[in-house]
């Protein structure tokens, strides 16, 4: 494995994350969630609590002219099939085209073999962001990701060297989810530590991330900025709202409250 690289830490508040949150809600921006049926409900309504306008636009009929007109697009291939790649794909080729900024999610890339094909067809349209746990990012550096279903047995400080490859690789930003976030975009490495192991519980809560880093490339001035500041503000949230929680359930409840009562304040 790879030895250490210089990170930068970055936390909620700061000045530049809660520009990005003010413009956020300021704009409001529509973004198209092609995600996985598990997480569906959840994703939305942490886009419509922190600011954004979700669009879960996912038929093949329509994916690709949506992703036209949308501000953003997120992809998850959580639980796709035949159906649903045809509308990743042609809502992908879309983004490309028209300059959409677009957010990749492969989930459990590397550990079964369709998806991890529409994967590498995927990243023919250049996302803008790709977003995973340390497994994935590790499959998709070509290493030995050691993924246990969806989760990652290895740490994100493990993979971060490799997403700073990838970066380069791709041209994208890359995100490699962990007990801390690292952020790079080839030269810059940003870590974001936070949150609350309470988020692990609750599905829906690291796929909408992704969404959260979709709507704000529709504002921030660069997939950089707008990662860490997705980040640092899921850590802030997923922090308050464990404090008040007694479980997965009531976590929930509150991480939606937190991400909207969570302010653009530097205090």
């Amino acid at each position: 494995m790879k030895g250490t690289i210089v990170t930068t830490i970055i936390r909620y508040p700061h000045p530049e994350i809660t520009e990005d949150l003010s413009e956020l809600r300021r704009q409001n921006p529509l973004t198209q969630c092609i995600t996985n049926v598990v997480v569906t409900g959840f994703t939305a309504n942490v886009l419509l609590a922190v600011g954004a306008s979700p669009a879960m636009v996912i038929g093949v009929e329509e994916a690709a002219e949506f992703a036209r007109i949308a501000n953003a697009l997120l992809i998850n291939v959580g639980t796709v099939s035949g159906v649903e790649s045809r509308a990743m794909l042609d809502a992908a080729q879309s983004a490309h085209e028209h300059a959409t900024p677009w957010t990749l999610d492969p989930v459990a890339v590397g550990a079964l073999r369709f998806r991890t094909k529409l994967v590498e067809e995927l990243l023919n349209f250049e996302p803008t962001v790709i977003k995973g746990n340390a497994s994935e990012i590790l499959a998709l550096s070509g290493r030995e990701g050691g993924a246990k279903g969806t989760e990652s047995i290895f740490g994100s400080e493990e993979a971060a060297p490799y997403a700073k490859e990838l970066a380069v690789k791709t041209g994208s930003v890359v995100v490699v989810t962990g007990a801390t976030d690292y952020i790079s975009d080839g030269d810059t490495v940003i870590g974001i530590p936070g949150g609350d192991a309470i988020m692990t519980k609750v599905t829906g809560t690291g796929c909408s991330l992704g969404a959260l880093i979709a709507s704000l490339t529709a504002v921030a001035p660069n997939p950089l900025r707008a990662s860490t500041a997705a980040c640092a503000l899921y850590a802030a949230a997923g922090e308050r709202a464990a404090l008040e929680s007694k479980g997965p359930g009531s976590f929930a409840v509150n991480f939606l409250d937190q991400l909207t009562s969570i302010t653009t304040s530097l205090s």
